[in-house]
C-alpha cells in the first residue's frame, strides 16, 4: 500500500505553564474560533543508533490517539536549513500496522539515510493535546492552534530514565495562507510564547546537553552551516562567503557539490519506486559532482577525490543503462507511430518493444540491487564526508572567482580541440566517437560554468547556456546513432519482407536524424564560438 503525502506548514513555539490561549479570533482574517476539544496522544519515534534521521530533520513516528493515528514520516524539504521557520517538510502516513514494523511504503523513502541500519524505537511521547481551530469569515477551516503538554522518555536510558515535561504551541496551517502566521504569533507571543528552541519535539527529548542530543547538534549544525571546516566550510556558511568576491574556491565546489548530493538523497526513493525523470535526475547529479571535482582536482588531495569519482562513475553507469533503455525505448515506439499503416508495422513494434523492454528491465534490477548494497551506502557516506570535512590541500586557499575562471578556461579548451578532433575524423565510426567526445566535453563545461555562476553570475551563464546547447543536439545524434545500430541488430533477425522494409524506413530516418544534428552542432559551434574563446569568464 502506497503511503498517503502531505505538506505539513507549521511554526511552534515554546509556552509557560501558566499562560492562557489568548482570543485568536482578534487576529485579522480570522473570524471566530472554533470549540477547542482534547486528545491524548502517544507516539514513539524510531531512529538509527546514531540519530542519523534526526541529525536530518527526519522524523519516523507511530502515534495512537486523535484523529491521525498511524505512522507518520516527515522530511524537510531539500537544502532547508535546520531551524527554518515557518516550517515546510513532506508529510506521509501508513496505517497503523505493528508497533514495530516500519511500513515499506515509508522505509523506501529512509534507504539513502539508513544505510542498511534498522530503525528501532529511541523515544516515547506523551502529549494532552487541545486543539484550537481558526476559521475564516467564509467558514473556510484555516488553521489549528494545538496546545501540547508533553512528558517525553528516552527509551535508550532504560526503564529508569528521568521524564522530561514541557509544554509549546503548534500553528499549523490547514487551508490558510501563510501570511496567517504574522498576526497570530503577535497575539501568541503577547501571551508569553517564544520561538521554539528546537525544531522537533523529538530534538528536545534527546536534549542539547546528552550524548544523543550533541550527535544530532553537532550533524544537524554542519549541515545548516555553523561550522566551517578547513577553507571550504558547511554548505550554508559557503553560501554567505560566496556572497563576497573573495570566497575560497574550495567554497564554491563544496556548495555546488552540496546541492547535488541533495539531489541524489532526495531522488533515492523516487527511484526505487520508478518515478519519472528520477534516474535522469540522480544521473545527472552523479555527472555534476565528477564534472566539477575533476576541474577542481588540484585543490583536493588527490586519492579521496580519485576514489570518489570512480564511485560516481560506477552508479552513473547503473543509472544510465535503464535511462538509455528507456529513452531509446520512446524515442522508437513515437517514430513507429508516425509510419502510415501498414503490413509490418505490428510485428516490428512488437520486436522493438521487447528488446527495449527487456533490456530496461535487466538494467532496473541491476539498478535496484545496487542501490541496497553496501558499495552504495558507502558512497554516500564518503560524499556527506566531502561535504562536511573536505580534503583541501593545506596550500590551496585559492580565490574562488580565480580559480573557477580557470576551470571554465581549461573545459572550454578542452571542448574546442574536441571540435578541431571532429574535422580530422573519418567518416563512420571515427566520426561518430568524436562527436560523442564533443557532447561529454560540451556538458562538462556546462556543469563547470554551472559552479562558476555561483561567483561569476551573468556571464558563466551564458557559457552554461551555450554549452548545453552543443549538448542537446549532440544528444539527439547519439540517440540516433544508438538508435541505429540496435535495428541494424534485430533486423538482421528477420526476413519477412514486410517487416524489413519497415526496419529500412527506420534506419533511414536515423540517418536523417544524424545529418540534421551534425548540421546543427556546427551551426551552433559557429554561434559560440567567439564566447567559448580564451578567457571565456
Amino acid at each position: 500500500m502506497e503511503a498517503s503525502r502531505g505538506l505539513e506548514i507549521e511554526k511552534k513555539y515554546d509556552v509557560d505553564t501558566a499562560a492562557e490561549v489568548p482570543a485568536l479570533e482578534q487576529a485579522p482574517g480570522v473570524a471566530r474560533t472554533g470549540k477547542p476539544h482534547t486528545d491524548l496522544l502517544e507516539a514513539v519515534y524510531f531512529d538509527t543508533p546514531k540519530h542519523g534521521l534526526a541529525a536530518r530533520r527526519i522524523t519516523l513516528r507511530r502515534r495512537t490517539g486523535g484523529k491521525d493515528a498511524g505512522w507518520h514520516l516527515k522530511l524537510p524539504p531539500q537544502g532547508a536549513a535546520a531551524g527554518e521557520s515557518p516550517q515546510h517538510r513532506t508529510e506521509l502516513h501508513a496505517p497503523l500496522g505493528r508497533p514495530d514494523v516500519v511500513p515499506d511504503s515509508l522505509l523506501t523513502h529512509l534507504h539513502a539515510y539508513l544505510r542498511g541500519t534498522v530503525p528501532a524505537p529511541v523515544v516515547r511521547l506523551e502529549t494532552r493535546r487541545t486543539t484550537y481551530p481558526l476559521y475564516g469569515e467564509d467558514g473556510v477551516h484555516l488553521a489549528d492552534l494545538a496546545d501540547d503538554h508533553v512528558t517525553a522518555a528516552r527509551l535508550e536510558d532504560g526503564p529508569d530514565a528521568p521524564r522530561q515535561e514541557w509544554r509549546e504551541w503548534e500553528l499549523e496551517l490547514v487551508h490558510g495562507d501563510p501570511g496567517l502566521f504574522v498576526p497570530v504569533e503577535e497575539l501568541l507571543t503577547a501571551a508569553g510564547a517564544r520561538p521554539a528552541g528546537h525544531a522537533s519535539k523529538l530534538a528536545r527529548a534527546l536534549g542539547s546537553g546528552t550524548k544523543a542530543g550533541k550527535r544530532v547538534a553537532a550533524r544537524a549544525g554542519t549541515a545548516a552551516g555553523e561550522e566551517a571546516p578547513g577553507d571550504a566550510g558547511g554548505a550554508e556558511s559557503s553560501s554567505a562567503l560566496l556572497a563576497g568576491k573573495r570566497a575560497p574556491a574550495a567554497a564554491v565546489v563544496t556548495v555546488y557539490v552540496a546541492a547535488q548530493i541533495d539531489q541524489i538523497l532526495a531522488r533515492d526513493a523516487d527511484v526505487r519506486n520508478e518515478e519519472p525523470d528520477a534516474v535522469h535526475a540522480m544521473r545527472s547529479a552523479t555527472r555534476r559532482i565528477r564534472s566539477v571535482l575533476a576541474a577542481y582536482g588540484r585543490l583536493y588531495r588527490a586519492s579521496p577525490v580519485r576514489k570518489l569519482r570512480s564511485e560516481l562513475k560506477w552508479l552513473g553507469q547503473l543509472l544510465g543503462q535503464p535511462r538509455d533503455a528507456e529513452v531509446l525505448g520512446k524515442q522508437l515506439r513515437e517514430q513507429l507511430g508516425a509510419l502510415p499503416p501498414g503490413e509490418g508495422i505490428a510485428g516490428a513494434t512488437s520486436s522493438v518493444e521487447q528488446r527495449t523492454g527487456s533490456d530496461y528491465d535487466a538494467a532496473y534490477r541491476l539498478l535496484r540491487e545496487a542501490l541496497g548494497s553496501a558499495r552504495y551506502f558507502r558512497l554516500l557516506d564518503k560524499l556527506e564526508d566531502f561535504r562536511d570535512n573536505p580534503p583541501v590541500r593545506a596550500e590551496a586557499v585559492t580565490p574562488g572567482r580565480r580559480a573557477a575562471a580557470k576551470a571554465v578556461d581549461k573545459a572550454a579548451k578542452r571542448l574546442r580541440r574536441s571540435h578541431k578532433a571532429v574535422k580530422r575524423a573519418r567518416r563512420g565510426r571515427e566520426e561518430e566517437l568524436a562527436l560523442h567526445r564533443v557532447r561529454k566535453d560540451a556538458k562538462r563545461l556546462r556543469h563547470v560554468a554551472e559552479s562558476a555562476a555561483l561567483v561569476h553570475g551573468k556571464r558563466a551563464g551564458k557559457v552554461v547556456k551555450a554549452a548545453h546547447r552543443q549538448q542537446k543536439i549532440l544528444g539527439r545524434f547519439q540517440d540516433a546513432v544508438v538508435a541505429r545500430d540496435l535495428l541494424a541488430a534485430i533486423a538482421a533477425d528477420y526476413s519477412d519482407p514486410a517487416t524489413a522494409a519497415i526496419y529500412a524506413d527506420l534506419l533511414n530516418q536515423q540517418e536523417e536524424r544524424m545529418l540534421a544534428a551534425k548540421a546543427g552542432s556546427r551551426k551552433a559551434w559557429k554561434k559560440s564560438r567567439d564566447l567559448l574563446g580564451h578567457g571565456v569568464i
